[in-house]
C-alpha cells in the first residue's frame, strides 16, 4: 500500500494516520519485516497489525554475480512463476533493475523476455519487494549507506500495461517515509502505450524511458508491434505532452537497441534526429544482447559511433550503454524468469485504460 492507501486503512480501523507513517519508516527505511521490531508502536497495535497485515520478502530462487560485478537474482512469485531483478554497480551510482509482469505481451522481436509470452502481472507488493530484498541482499542502510540510488522498470513487462500496480509502487519508491528516492532516479520504461504515457503525466511526477528502436512506422511495426496500434507521430505527441507540464527540465530517454543492418544505418540516424529535433531527448544506444534463436546481431562498434555522432551533431546528446551482466544472460533483454501457462495476447487485448 502506498502512503495514502495505508493512512485510509489505519483510520478504517480507528488509528491515527501518522501510524501508517511509522510503519513504512520501519519497513522501507530501516527495513524491519516484523511488526514486533517496531518499538515506537503499541503492544497492542503491533499485535492488531500480525493479525491483519503481512510483510512478506520473496523467495529467493538463485543468485548470479557477473565479473563485472552485476548481480541477477531470481525470485519467486508463485504457481511455479519466476521474476528476474538485475543490481548493477558503477562508480557514481547503483542501479537496481525491477521486473512488473511474469513475461511480457508487447513481443519485440529482439527481446528475449518477449519470447515467453505473458503469464500475468506482479501486484504493487510483489514489485516494491524487489527493491526491498535487494537493499537487504546488498547490506548498508536503507537510509544513509545507500546501495541502491536509482531504480528503473526495466525488467520482465510492459510497466504501464500494469499501469494500477506500478503507479503505487513508483510512489512508494519516491514517499519520503518509503525508500525516498527522487523523481529523477525512479525511471518507468514503457514501449509506447500512450493513453498510459498520459496517465503517468497526470499522476506522478517520474523520469520516463520509450523504448524506440525505430524513427518510423514501417520498421517500427516490425521491431516493437504495439507501434502498430499507436504509430511514432501519437507517441511523439504524448512524449511533448509529458515534458510539457513539468515544472523543471525533463528529458525523456529514448533506448534505441542497435541491430546490425537492420536500425543502424547513417539514414535512420539522421531520421532519427529529425524526429526528435527540438524535443528535450536523450538516446541511449544499446548494443544488442543475442539470446537463443535469434536472428538479429549486434552492430559494429564503429556504426554505433558513427550513429552517435550523426545525433551529437544535430545537437541530440548520445550515450552508447555499456553490456554489463551478459555473462550471466543479465543484460538488456536477455530476463526470461521462468514464465508457465503463457498467454498469447494480442495486441488488441492490450487495454487502452486501466480498470
Amino acid at each position: 500500500m502506498d502512503r495514502e492507501r495505508l493512512r485510509a486503512e489505519f483510520a478504517s480501523i480507528g488509528e491515527k494516520p501518522f501510524r501508517a507513517d511509522q510503519i513504512m519508516q520501519w519497513i522501507y527505511r530501516r527495513g524491519v519485516d516484523d511488526f514486533g521490531g517496531m518499538t515506537n508502536i503499541s503492544k497492542d497495535l503491533r499485535a492488531r497489525l500480525e493479525s491483519s497485515f503481512v510483510v512478506r520478502p520473496p523467495e529467493l530462487l538463485t543468485e548470479q554475480k557477473s565479473i563485472d560485478g552485476t548481480r541477477k537474482w531470481v525470485l519467486k512469485v508463485g504457481g511455479g512463476q519466476a521474476i528476474e531483478t538485475v543490481f548493477i554497480p558503477e562508480k557514481d551510482r547503483g542501479t537496481l533493475c525491477i521486473s512488473s509482469q511474469v513475461g511480457c505481451a508487447m513481443d519485440c522481436a529482439f527481446c528475449s523476455t518477449a519470447q515467453q509470452g505473458l503469464n500475468r502481472n506482479l501486484d504493487t507488493a510483489e514489485i516494491v519487494a524487489q527493491v526491498w530484498f535487494a537493499a537487504k541482499a546488498l547490506g548498508g542502510d536503507f537510509q544513509n549507506e545507500r546501495v541502491i540510488s536509482n531504480v528503473v522498470f526495466m525488467g520482465m513487462g510492459e510497466p504501464l500495461a500494469n499501469y494500477n500496480a506500478v503507479l503505487p509502487a513508483v510512489k512508494i519508491l519516491q514517499d519520503d517515509f518509503g525508500f525516498g528516492l527522487s523523481k529523477r532516479r525512479v525511471t518507468v520504461s514503457t514501449s509506447g502505450l500512450v493513453p498510459f504515457i498520459d496517465r503517468l503525466r497526470e499522476d506522478v511526477d517520474t523520469a520516463l524511458a520509450v523504448s524506440l528502436h525505430a524513427p518510423n512506422d514501417d520498421l517500427r511495426n516490425v521491431l516493437v508491434p504495439i507501434n502498430k496500434k499507436y504509430p511514432v507521430a501519437e507517441l511523439m505527441d504524448a512524449c511533448r505532452r509529458y515534458t510539457a507540464q513539468r515544472d523543471h527540465k525533463m528529458h525523456i530517454v529514448y533506448e534505441y537497441v542497435m541491430l546490425d543492418g537492420v536500425n543502424d544505418s547513417p539514414a535512420l540516424a539522421r531520421d532519427l534526429a529529425k524526429l526528435l529535433n527540438g524535443m528535450p531527448a536523450k538516446v541511449n544506444l544499446i548494443p544488442f544482447n543475442p539470446f537463443p534463436e535469434t536472428r538479429f546481431k549486434r552492430s559494429r562498434p564503429e556504426a554505433i559511433e558513427a550513429f552517435a555522432n550523426i545525433l551529437r551533431a544535430k545537437n541530440i546528446i548520445a550515450t552508447t550503454r555499456k553490456t554489463r551482466g551478459d555473462d550471466i544472460d543479465a543484460a538488456c533483454g536477455q530476463l526470461v524468469g521462468k514464465v508457465l501457462n503463457k498467454q498469447k495476447r494480442r495486441l488488441g487485448d492490450i487495454p487502452v485504460r486501466a480498470g
